[in-house]
This record gives C-alpha cells, sequence and structure tokens, in this order.
C-alpha cells in the first residue's frame, strides 16, 4: 500500500507543473470595476444615525466622522472595485464614476509587508489604491525603472 502511494505522488509530480513566480503590474482604473452596488442615500443616512448615536463611541471618542453628515458621507460612500483579472482590489468612492478614471494612471508601486502577508500597493491620484495581497514574497524588477515610468513597473510574487 505505500508503494502505491509514493508511485501515486511520484506520478503526480512528474504531471504538476512547479509553482513558478508571477509577474504583476498596476491595473489600469478604465479595466477595473467595482463588483457591488454604492450605497444608496437612504441607506448612508440611516448607518449615520445607528453608527453615530452608539453611546460607546461617544464615550470613547470616536466620533471623527460625526459631527457632519457630509464627513461620514465621504468616509462610508465606498465600494470595493477589482481589476479585470481579479487580482487587484480596492475600495473608492463612489462620487468617483468609471468615466472619471478611464485616463488615471498609477502613480507609484510598492511591496508593503504586514505580518505574513505581502501587500503589493498601487497608488493612483485622487488617494486611491488598488491592492494585490499574497502569503508569498514579492519584488519590485527595476527600481529605478519604477520610478522614472510607473508603466514600466513590474513586481515578480512567488
Amino acid at each position: 500500500m505505500k508503494l502505491h502511494a509514493l508511485l501515486l505522488f511520484a506520478g503526480l509530480n512528474l504531471v504538476m507543473p512547479p509553482a513558478s513566480a508571477a509577474e504583476y503590474a498596476c491595473p489600469e482604473l478604465a479595466k477595473a470595476g467595482p463588483v457591488n452596488a454604492c450605497p444608496s442615500e437612504e441607506e448612508l443616512r440611516y448607518t449615520y444615525v445607528g453608527y453615530c448615536s452608539d453611546n460607546s463611541k461617544i464615550y470613547g471618542n470616536q466620533t471623527d466622522s460625526c459631527p457632519r453628515y457630509e464627513d461620514f458621507r465621504a468616509m462610508k460612500n465606498t465600494v470595493l472595485w477589482e481589476s479585470a483579472d481579479g487580482q487587484f482590489d480596492g475600495y473608492l468612492s463612489c462620487d468617483l464614476s468609471p468615466e472619471k478614471l478611464k485616463d488615471v494612471r498609477a502613480s507609484r508601486m510598492q511591496v508593503v509587508k504586514q505580518g505574513s502577508l505581502t501587500k503589493l500597493v498601487c497608488s493612483y491620484p485622487q488617494k486611491i489604491t488598488l491592492t494585490h495581497r499574497t502569503k508569498g514574497q514579492c519584488t519590485l524588477a527595476d527600481n529605478p525603472a519604477c520610478a522614472a515610468d510607473t508603466s514600466a513597473c513590474r513586481a515578480t510574487c512567488d
């Protein structure tokens, strides 16, 4: 029985290709899109009343976004966006329409380590970020080229 399992394991290793590193570039926002619908104004107002009337937040001085509805709305009126290939995602303001974002290009790519997680973060103007998360290691392919031209930026992740 052990020999049978060993032969099966050896056969699978011959059939299955070894894991290889993947190359990533910052996605074009024109090809990315929202995963779900934005919250309605009614939902935002309902949430504002519930969130900002919570006594534990008031007594814990966690009401920075509560004095004005506009501040709360700016914080919560977001929707998850995903790149066309599904590798990058991030929360964008619902006030930004896809038409406004079609010509926006990445301004920076960086690798950020957070515990055992590695994040490949693409930054865009207007405080927009799309992030690829992995347990593997990522490295920027050519740091000087990245600094000169973000569209030439590539990262390799295992």
